[in-house]
């Protein structure tokens, strides 16, 4: 196929969509299609082809894709599987330039007669040049281009920002959109890879790489045709932009359902870890870590070391962050006399001064509470901080008094916190940090402590990319 990146990059910056098997009956896919790009304001031209319709939603509708009078960048389809080969011909006549393939019914099925029909479809579309998203695929997302070529318009909502998801499953897709909105942080692009008729893993990454618009690549993978090239072309760009991977398949159940659902055998898991680290790529064991480990490698610094200072307003949420920081190999270490010094001037004798500190005894003084953060923040054995707060009515202007001195800090170390309070109180003041970039935010102490360490692997992977 010539020239796969362009034409991945024209479907993803399509300046024009056309759906085949647009709808105006909430009972059809493209119905909901169509409701995703008019709701998520789509700014390019959408034309809904259906020969029986003059008029869907407020469009004019075209009996063919053939008669659209004007250029088409991406097609997307939703007509039952024995009408696809078709609509692809129709595609290459036309110079469309990428396809979101969703019908359902090809390589997944049991009879075989599904697997003729994907290759009969990936024949066409290569012989013409066209990449092909799915078949059996939700759609895909560009947040930074209001395109949500998919059938859930609710994908519009999520907040833009630097991470791309690529995923063999729509509903680990939509699982985890619908979680970035409810923990407010951004995505970039989400892709439904579904059975990959042309378009694998491996042409997904090297286009992400050098989009300006994608700062981490998050996987969700079941079973890979061909792993060995996965982790050739992911080791090639190894260090350049973390890429975090959640492999499921670890059971001889889950193994046969990833057949059953993306026409691949997952494999065994303990062979893939090892490839994936050999090849740069961190793994995760659940789709929240794949979040958070994404969410702190696209909005924080990289700490220079492993050396960690845990900060917390409470003795106990202390205790647990630094049982994960020893067990992911992170270091809490002695402060530098001077750090130190100032910290016992500022908390009393019964409070625990030493790293971690408790600062729960200073919770009426916010001055109290403002310098002991600084006094590590300046500590330049320290590289990285691990704050936790958990709301109290005496300790209400914590989080106000930190706020100008991590504003102030910015991206010079990670700072990553766990900032907890009821509905109302803190939430703008932790937002506002968190759009800064100041800090990250996660709402336990071990997630929190979970994602620096992940900061600290994706570290060492850049250095040894590096030759360091």
């Amino acid at each position: 196929m010539p020239d796969k990146l362009s034409g991945i990059d024209a479907m993803f910056n399509a300046r024009s969509v056309a759906v085949v098997g647009a709808s105006g009956n909430e009972g059809k896919l493209g119905f909901h299609v169509m409701k995703s790009l008019i709701q998520g304001r789509y700014s390019g031209s959408i034309f809904p082809i259906n020969p029986g319709k003059r008029e869907i939603l407020g469009l004019r509708s075209y009996s063919s894709l053939i008669h659209v009078p004007s250029m088409v960048d991406l097609c997307v389809i939703s007509l039952p599987s024995g009408l696809v080969p078709g609509i692809i011909r129709n595609c290459a006549e036309k110079d469309v330039k990428g396809i979101v393939l969703i019908t359902a019914g090809f390589r997944e099925i049991e009879d075989e007669s599904g697997g003729r029909l994907q290759d009969e479809i990936m024949y066409i579309a290569d012989e013409a040049g066209i990449p092909v998203i799915g078949p059996n695929t939700f759609g895909i997302v560009n947040l930074h281009a209001r395109l949500n070529a998919s059938f859930t318009p609710e994908f519009s909502d999520i907040r833009k920002g630097g991470i791309s998801l690529l995923s063999q499953s729509g509903g680990m897709s939509h699982l985890m959109g619908f979680l970035s909105m409810r923990d407010d942080f951004g995505f970039s692009k989400i892709v439904g890879l579904g059975n990959r008729c042309n378009i694998d893993f491996t042409d997904m990454i090297p286009y992400l790489m050098r989009d300006p618009d994608t700062q981490v690549i998050a996987l969700y993978v079941e079973g890979i045709d061909n792993p060995r090239r996965l982790f050739e072309v992911a080791r090639g760009f190894m260090g350049k932009k973390p890429i975090i991977a959640y492999k499921v398949g670890l059971s001889a159940i889950s193994d046969l359902a990833s057949k059953s659902h993306t026409g691949s055998l997952a494999g065994r898991r303990e062979i893939y870890e090892g490839a994936f680290k050999q090849a740069g790529i961190l793994t995760v064991e659940s789709s929240l870590e794949l979040l958070d480990t994404a969410k702190a490698l696209s909005s924080s610094p990289l700490p220079e070391g492993c050396a960690v200072a845990v900060l917390s307003g409470q003795a106990g949420p202390a205790m647990a962050a630094c049982d994960i920081c020893e067990k992911e190999g992170l270091r809490i270490i002695p402060f530098s006399e001077k750090t130190q010094k100032r910290i016992d001037n500022l908390l009393p004798p019964m409070a625990i001064r030493i790293n971690p500190v408790d600062m729960g005894p200073a919770w009426y003084d916010s001055r109290a509470i403002r310098g002991i953060v600084e006094s590590v923040l300046q500590d330049k054995a320290i590289d990285a901080i691990l704050l936790c707060v958990m709301f109290a009515s005496a300790n209400e202007g914590s989080i106000r008094a930190l706020s100008g001195l991590l504003t102030q800090w910015g991206r010079k170390k990670p700072i990553v916190c766990c900032f907890s309070s009821p509905p109302g109180i803190w939430g703008e003041e932790v937002k506002s940090l968190v759009e800064k970039g100041s800090i990250v935010n996660y709402a336990t102490p071990e997630k929190a402590a979970k994602s620096l360490s992940a900061l600290w692997k994706y570290k060492r992977i850049r250095e040894s990319a590096q030759g360091g």
